[in-house]
């Protein structure tokens, strides 16, 4: 297909690039062995990921180092020393922070490329794997054993998931990861036979490339019943313990399901490279939906995105939930950061009407003659007299009192802030009209735009 060609034309490294690629990786792989040797330990240097197995894009190229200890060494020294070691070569790289995971690890930058630096064990098999990241060297390996040339069509599928806003497996996204994109890819052959057997994909549900269901049917459909309610199941070929598209959710499945079938029948580059997406008057569609829009404004908390973004989707979903209860119809709910963080409610109403106990005077006195007089309802309790009158109350009050009383389910790292926040009714800064537009024309999930 023409079409294929121009968009590999697009994202494929040039050769100059890749010989870029290929010096700065050296001279990061170098410098890490000259600081192994500083350490009595038997430390082996692997480059993992997307440079590794040759599947990266033109101009997104991170660079994944792993410092694999023997696997003996106690958890305890693995994360202490290799900390250590990490911060010894991200000092002889251009800057590196620490970074938290299962455990510590260093994010470094060294001549315009992001590398990471992590500690792990050095394992042979599944059996031996005894953290999260130890299973990245034999992914590695096993896709360059397996992957046949297929380079270009990881390529391709990574580009097209990119471009409808599917890719990256971390907890705010939910997507397909990297990995997973080159085993579909090993599985069906090619871009384009997976895109025809989209279907199929989806009522067959399971993948077991490495016959893990022959070999090892206890453990392997342990994994399938304990997956059971995941859209894909994909037996992770080096442990059968994992499904590797585990993080993926239904509604990302879903928008790779509908866009898959809409470029089999119309093929075109927007797939992979879309347009901007139009905004417009956020106001003006306030109106027209007769909704209301309620902004929580806050100053973004210094944590990475795997923390933070998760920490305001459960923040969000904790008012949708306790609004709700308190008589406002939440339609829709939304968060992230700029500038600032925020979360945005999308409410029926920002009033409700409630009623409110009015204590009166005894009756035996001149005020309690004047108070049964003025009020529609009265009752008596002992000597005192009491009524009831409706109030209107404002989300904003109603928001606040929960803040103080403690009775939103917040994020635990953003709680702070967050009681803290500025409460904004139909109206947002300037940097988030178009966030506010695409949030509330619901064009920021729209499947078909």
């Amino acid at each position: 297909m023409e079409l294929l060609k121009e968009v590999l034309s697009m994202i494929k490294p040039s050769e100059e690039e890749k010989k870029v690629v290929s010096a700065v990786t050296e001279a990061v792989f170098q410098i890490a062995k000259e600081e192994i040797d500083n350490y009595n330990l038997d430390i082996v240097p692997y480059l993992v990921g997307s440079i590794a197995k040759n599947t990266y894009l033109s101009g997104d190229h991170d660079i994944d180092l792993f410092l694999a200890f023997p696997s003996n060494t106690p958890l305890e020294e693995l994360k202490k020393t290799g900390l250590e070691l990490a911060k010894a070569i991200g000092g002889k790289l251009d800057t590196y922070e620490i970074a938290y995971a299962e455990h510590p690890y260093v994010k470094a930058t060294y001549k315009g490329f992001e590398v990471d630096l992590v500690p792990c064990y050095n394992v042979e098999n599944w059996k031996e794997v005894r953290t999260a990241v130890d299973r990245s060297i034999l992914h590695t390996k096993w896709i360059i054993e397996h992957l046949n040339g297929k380079n270009d069509e990881v390529r391709l599928l990574k580009r097209f998931l990119k471009g409808i806003n599917v890719y990256g497996s971390e907890v705010y996204v939910r997507g397909f990861s990297g990995y997973l994109t080159e085993l579909l890819i090993i599985k069906y052959g090619s871009f384009m036979k997976l895109i025809e057997d989209i279907e199929f994909l989806g009522k067959s549900k399971i993948v077991d490339l490495g016959g893990w269901i022959r070999k090892e049917p206890e453990i392997a459909y342990k994994t399938i019943e304990r997956e059971s309610e995941s859209p894909l199941i994909v037996i992770d070929p080096v442990d059968p313990r994992r499904n590797v598209a585990s993080a993926l959710s239904w509604e990302k499945f879903g928008v790779f399901y509908f866009k898959a079938r809409e470029f089999r029948e119309d093929p075109r580059l927007e797939f992979f490279f879309p347009p901007e997406k139009k905004t417009g008057n956020y106001r003006r569609l306030l109106r027209e939906k007769g909704t209301n829009l309620v902004t929580i404004l806050f100053q973004k908390p210094d944590l990475v995105d795997d923390i933070l973004l998760p920490q305001l989707e459960k923040s969000a979903r904790g008012l949708e939930k306790v609004l709700k209860k308190k008589g406002f119809d939440v339609v829709d709910i939304n968060w992230g950061y700029m500038e600032k963080a925020f979360i945005m409610l999308e409410v029926d109403k920002v009033h409700r009407p409630k009623m409110s106990l009015k204590i009166g005077p005894e009756f035996l006195t001149e005020s309690g003659a004047e108070f049964y007089k003025k009020n529609k309802k009265v009752w008596i309790r002992g000597k005192r007299l009491y009524s009831e009158k409706e109030v209107t109350e404002n989300i904003v009050d109603v928001i606040k009192e929960l803040f103080i009383k403690n009775q939103v389910a917040l994020g635990r790292t953003i709680k702070k802030e967050i009681t803290n926040s500025d409460i904004l009714v139909n109206f947002v800064p300037p940097k988030l009209e178009k966030e506010a537009y695409l949030f509330l024309s619901k064009e920021k999930w729209n499947v078909k735009g």
